[in-house]
């Protein structure tokens, strides 16, 4: 049996798409197309008091490292303040989750799903008018559950 030579690659600063998602900056580093869907790496740009509403998706595992800010996971067991050099694990079946920078500066997350698709959703819900139309993409299409804004509270 002959052995695959898969080849090692580098992203640089320059590299990625760069999507505007929930008021925040996201970059794709790696996505699903370049690892047959077995997962995807986004840089998130979260400016001050930005994140998204509460949701969950049962089938993606979703990890976080903080590598910039400050940021508070609201959780259905409570919230957690990560700061810089935090690592934040959402699990398959994790439950209803949010995010909001409560720093006074832009934070700096990067997100790894597993298995890759909310990279997909990022780059459809980036190009729609409204947050109606992005939540019904992510609903529809992706199986994300929104929740009202307060759900965590």
């Amino acid at each position: 049996m002959e052995k695959s030579n898969p080849t090692i690659s580098r992203i640089s600063t320059t590299d990625g798409e760069e999507l505007s998602v929930a008021k925040g900056k996201y970059r794709i580093l790696i996505g699903g197309e370049q690892t047959n869907g077995s997962y995807a790496v986004i840089e998130m740009r979260i400016p001050s008091n930005g994140g998204p509403a509460p949701h969950s998706h049962d089938q993606i595992q979703e990890s976080f490292y903080v590598a910039e800010g400050e940021i508070e996971f609201s959780t259905e067991s409570g919230k957690l303040l990560a700061r810089k050099g935090d690592f934040i694990n959402i699990p398959l079946e994790g439950g209803a989750h949010a995010f909001k920078n409560i720093s006074d500066t832009t934070a700096l997350l990067i997100c790894t799903v597993i298995p890759a698709g909310l990279d997909n959703m990022f780059k459809e819900i980036s190009k729609v008018a409204s947050p109606e139309e992005a939540r019904s993409i992510g609903e529809k299409k992706y199986g994300i559950r929104f929740y009202p804004p307060n759900f965590l509270d």
